[in-house]
């Protein structure tokens, strides 16, 4: 079965309007592969101004969402806000929102639900530390944070899974393609025998963690990695040639 690709760009909390508004001219006049799905992941504040910038093409992804509609939760976004701007997907799950946020597998789980249950497409972050990799519990760690979404998830078909080896983020580490797609491959058998054939075959499984236009090449040809979501590179013009990696 084909899946088509799929690239995320996440711009973390980094730039502003002069400087987003460069990228997205550079995006939006740039030759992209028309068999890729190109969603960028702007800060809360610039989604409206990013989804009214960007071409048509290109999808925007908030970064982060609660798991409710609305009510007194100062500083929080809701899916429904999320889509008053015109925006169609959210990244929810991030190592950052793990680990410098303190956000557990539940409320990941729960705002995963919520944010399907609105409307929204998922990008759903799971990996692992260096640590847990070095103790030979990669699969242990990356099963479990998997279990807690997929038992959130009615429709498949508006999930993508980012595996995201937590010790290659921001690190300029990458995982080999061969240990990249070692994962995506158990990742896959995984959701084959706990959620169905159909859903393991569909599903697109994209990699993060230090991806340039250097490394895209050869862990885009890797059988299970459907695609990226890109941090740093997100923000300069070698995303296209992330984007065009298949091409």
């Amino acid at each position: 079965m084909t899946r088509k690709f799929f690239v995320g760009g996440n711009w973390k909390m980094n730039g502003d309007k002069k400087s987003l508004g460069e990228l997205i001219q550079t995006m939006n006049g740039a030759k992209v592969d028309p068999n890729v799905d190109v969603v960028c992941g702007a800060p809360t504040i610039y989604l409206d101004f990013a989804r009214s910038k960007l071409d048509a093409k290109f999808g925007v992804a908030a970064q982060n969402c609660y798991k409710v509609a609305k009510g007194a939760f100062t500083g929080e976004t809701s899916p429904a806000m999320i889509k008053d701007c015109g925006v169609e997907w959210v990244i929810l799950g991030h190592s950052e929102r793990r680990h410098v946020f303190g956000e557990s597998d539940e409320l990941i789980g729960q705002k995963t639900a919520h944010a399907l249950e609105s409307g929204l497409g998922v990008i759903a972050c799971i990996g692992e530390k260096l640590d847990e990799r070095e103790g030979g519990i990669t699969e242990k760690v990356v099963f479990a944070q998997t279990k807690v979404i997929a038992d959130n998830v009615k429709d498949w078909s508006k999930v993508v899974l980012a595996y995201e080896p937590v010790w290659a983020i921001g690190t300029g580490k990458t995982a080999s393609p061969q240990q990249a797609q070692e994962v995506h491959h158990k990742l896959r058998d995984w959701l084959k025998t706990h959620v169905s054939e159909a859903v393991a075959n569909s599903v697109r499984i994209i990699y993060g963690g230090s991806v340039t236009g250097g490394t895209c090449k050869e862990l885009a040809s890797q059988k299970d990695v459907d695609g990226f979501l890109v941090g740093g590179a997100s923000l300069k013009p070698e995303i296209i040639e992330i984007i065009n990696a298949k091409a």
